[in-house]
């Protein structure tokens, strides 16, 4: 069976429905069932009655004819609920056969309108029926009147009742659809800020480590273009460099294009801290001085950190060599379990120089830090240096190392 026609059937689309917006097929078989129970129900008070009503008997065909349209009245049920319930009460006072339309008529407005409007039309049917069987006596039964009355006002009142639970129930759910609607949208929003921040993070790696590996290269290219007659001894090593760096280049790009294709994030790429005495060595080999000063130990330092404080250091030294290329650099790492990881790396500045120009590596590197819950400064000092430093949170346990 196709359970969206099954769907349909029994999920009601009223337009005056809270949380619908169109009729399906359910509504229209219910139209067809309040048609023809009013009309049932109606046709069972036409004709004589005794007692007598006090306002004299009605014509058979008038009152058939008034009892079939009472039925029929109530498919324009959802178009004028209110109005419509008030014809049908008032109309039941003079013309029983229209009672079972009237309290019909009454439901749909507790169905469909605020329970302060179902609940005065419930008081305005009770004080009807009261009228109504005051005009149409009942049998001479001992306090049949007032049964009578009971009776009916209670049935109103189970009507009135039923529908404001029916409203209340299909509030609750279109505020619950509504609810799951913007849940979905807020969990795919939060999926495709994930992405961008995924995204921008292996940019930043992109940046941080080809942008490296790539000075070391043009540095040595510009060396080979401008001495063409340097020893072959020098050329050969130029060249060894060149081809080591070109080699690390395809390496690392690897390594972030498997990113890209794998469920790793960018956070787990890149080198630790302990391997930046092979960082140092390369810019070495490229020429720069560099003094390194570690006091910690960096064996123990978390990758959760260690990541970040080498990529911090390889940013320096790419910086230095492309803004300071003639000048020392001084690499400083310190720190331990509680206090945090301190790096700086610092140099001279060249005569009229002002340290990095596009900063896009800096801003990078800041953003790097405050996602590690650490602290980033960078900029010209007042002795004529370029100062680059970060403070990283280095908590026992993390990662499972202390």
């Amino acid at each position: 069976m196709d359970t969206g026609i099954f769907a349909a059937l029994i999920a009601p689309g009223s337009r005056t429905a809270p949380g619908y917006g169109r009729l399906t097929p359910r509504d229209r078989v219910v139209d067809v069932a309040c048609v023809l129970i009013a009309l049932l129900l109606g046709l069972i008070a036409v004709g004589d009655v005794e007692p007598p009503p006090r306002i004299g008997p009605l014509p058979h065909w008038l009152d058939v004819s008034l009892c079939i349209a009472g039925a029929l009245s109530l498919l324009l049920r959802r178009r004028w609920p209110t109005g419509l319930a008030v014809l049908m009460i008032l109309a039941s006072t003079l013309v029983p056969s229209v009672g079972a339309a009237g309290g019909l008529a009454l439901f749909n407005v507790a169905v469909h309108r605020r329970p302060a409007v179902s609940l005065s039309l419930g008081a305005v049917a009770m004080a009807s029926c009261m009228v109504q069987f005051w005009l149409y006596p009942v049998a001479d039964v001992p306090n049949g009147y007032w049964i009578a009355v009971t009776l009916t006002a209670l049935a109103r009142l189970v009507l009135v009742a039923w529908g404001i639970v029916i409203r209340t129930r299909r509030q609750l759910m279109a505020s619950l659809t509504e609810r799951a609607v913007r849940a979905e949208s807020e969990q795919q929003l939060r999926v495709e800020q994930g992405k961008r921040r995924e995204r921008e993070r292996i940019a930043r790696e992109m940046h941080d480590a080809l942008g490296h590996r790539l000075s070391l290269l043009s540095m040595h290219a510009g060396a080979l273009e401008f001495r063409p007659d340097m020893p072959s001894a020098d050329l050969s090593r130029a060249a060894g460099v060149i081809r080591s760096s070109a080699r690390d280049c395809v390496d690392d790009l690897r390594e972030i294009v498997g990113v890209l294709r794998s469920q790793h994030t960018a956070d787990e790429l890149g080198r630790g801290i302990a391997e930046v005495d092979e960082l140092v060595a390369e810019s070495r080999a490229a020429g720069t001085q560099i003094e390194l000063e570690v006091a910690a130990e960096l064996s123990a330092v978390p990758d959760s950190i260690g990541r970040h404080a080498y990529r911090i250091i390889q940013e320096g030294l790419t910086n230095a060599r492309k803004h300071a290329p003639h000048q020392a650099v001084r690499v400083a790492v310190s720190g331990a379990v509680g206090t945090g990881l301190s790096v700086e790396v610092s140099n001279r500045l060249e005569p009229g120089a002002e340290g990095p120009g596009s900063r896009v590596g800096l801003i990078g590197l800041a953003e790097r830090a405050s996602l590690a819950g650490g602290r980033f400064e960078h900029g010209p000092t007042a002795d004529g240096e370029f100062r680059l430093a970060c403070w990283l949170p280095w908590v026992a346990y993390d990662d499972g190392r202390e």
